[in-house]
């Protein structure tokens, strides 16, 4: 059976061609023919011999997931929606602000973690998407985007904050960043790419052994209670077992801080007596806070908090000397903005949840 050449990463597809009898910097040259060119036909790999290039297609493919449509908002947010085999779809959403260019990229087929304020969690899961398709993501956004008039990239950076729970996909997620930092892929750096996960303990400590690039921790609420109900893996590692994990990330962390992202919730997580709790509960991280307003979706039950609330609420975090921001509200014209990823899932089980926790 042909292999799909985006699964690789540089070590595997150097073993890879030591299998097929070739030489291991052949990986290196596929590499830049895959991701820095977006090639999808081993004829356009100039630099292969011939005889490799007549090789190749009996072997290995080039299989990114299907684009099937994208959709741009008046604000220049622009979303991807990828056919991931039958009846799933993922989205994907690249950002421009300014000079940079954020690529918001999905993990999984839907998310098993349940958050009760997300769209995504609400639709339920089906699978872990590949390599391919993680890093796929990528391929198609630099191709339909294209490059700016100096010749670079438009995407300067990329977020694990689309659909799914990153760190429930480990051994993907790492190899599509190793990738993703790859000077001969695309030649990231780790301050420029962010894992955001819900709060998945041991593998916070993996991420930090094996691939620290920026973190992104889903707090949204400043205690277990609270946190159980809206964020419902914190039953199985509560904040003081976060906290300390996120201290030790910083350790290795290529970022001295740890950003916090935060869903403003209409009478639920936003009093004044909420940001002491948030500010008591931080006070031994260096962090970041990301006020990100909600964004309705049907029956969600909630309601975005006020302007004003959100501005009395940053400026106790800020008085307490701690940077935050609040989001943009971006793209949510076609339902792209934060919490709206929906894709379209064939939901396996409700089991799945406790058996990826427990594999967790």
């Amino acid at each position: 059976m042909a292999v799909n050449l985006l699964d690789f990463d540089q070590t595997r597809l150097a073993a890879w061609f030591q299998e097929i009898g070739e030489k291991p910097f052949r990986a290196k040259q596929v590499l830049r023919w895959l991701h820095q060119h977006g090639a999808d036909d081993f004829e356009r790999m100039t630099d292969l011999t011939k005889g490799l290039r007549d090789t190749l297609p009996a072997l290995a493919e080039i299989r990114p997931p299907v684009l099937l449509r994208e959709q741009a908002s008046e604000d220049g947010t622009r979303k991807f929606l990828l056919e991931v085999g039958p009846g799933n779809h993922v989205e994907t959403v690249f950002i421009p602000d300014g000079e940079r260019g954020t690529l918001c990229v999905s993990s999984q087929v839907g998310c098993a973690l349940a958050c009760s304020f997300c769209s995504t969690g609400r639709q339920g899961f089906n699978r872990n998407l590949s390599v391919a398709e993680i890093i796929g993501q990528l391929w198609w956004a630099n191709r339909a985007m294209g490059r700016d008039p100096k010749g670079e990239r438009l995407i300067s950076n990329v977020v694990l904050m689309g659909m799914g729970e990153p760190l429930l996909n480990f051994d993907h997620t790492v190899t599509a960043i190793s990738l993703m930092l790859d000077d001969h892929a695309y030649g990231l750096s780790r301050r420029r790419v962010t894992v955001s996960t819900s709060g998945i303990v041991p593998a916070m400590d993996r991420l930090r052994e094996q691939m620290p690039v920026a973190l992104a921790v889903s707090l949204h609420a400043p205690n277990d209670a609270l946190r159980d109900e809206l964020v419902p893996v914190n039953r199985k590692y509560p904040l003081r077992e976060l906290m300390a994990a996120c201290g030790r990330y910083l350790d290795s962390a290529p970022r001295d801080f740890i950003t916090f992202e935060y869903v403003m919730l209409q009478g639920v997580n936003d009093s004044d007596a909420h940001a002491r709790e948030l500010i008591a509960l931080t006070r031994d991280i260096p962090c970041k806070f990301n006020l990100i307003p909600f964004n309705p979706f049907p029956n969600s039950g909630y309601r975005r908090s006020s302007a004003e609330r959100v501005r009395a609420f940053a400026a106790m975090l800020m008085d307490s000397g701690r940077i935050t921001t609040t989001r943009k509200t971006r793209g949510d014209d076609i339902d792209a903005a934060c919490g709206q990823l929906a894709g379209k899932v064939q939901d396996k089980s409700r089991r799945t949840v406790t058996r990826m926790e427990r594999a967790a």
